[in-house]
């Protein structure tokens, strides 16, 4: 789902690792988009589809809400962007 929304938005995912209680995402994008926009798209596209194909979802979650309001986000440079990548990518292995 998070692959089909950065295609349908022209953004790029270059790093991405899911885990348990949140996801870890390095993306690309035109500068025309705000993080806060970009975190709003995924976040929301993504709990509508769910939700969609399995309604029994959000009676299980408390007050019906996939994601936690906050998150976290960075911007990287050249210089930072291989440290970013390798912590995402390292996620998996502490898990």
């Amino acid at each position: 789902m998070l692959e089909q929304i950065a295609a349908e938005y022209s953004f790029t995912i270059t790093a991405m690792e899911v885990m348990p209680d949140h996801v870890h995402l390095l993306l690309d994008c035109k500068p025309q988009f705000m993080i806060s926009d970009m975190v709003k798209i995924m976040k929301g596209n993504t709990a509508r589809w769910l939700f969609l194909e399995h309604p029994e979802l959000k009676r299980s979650l408390l007050g019906g809400h996939l994601w936690n309001p906050s998150y976290f986000a960075v911007t990287v440079s050249d210089r930072s962007r291989a440290q970013v990548m390798q912590y995402i990518e390292s996620q998996k292995e502490k898990a």
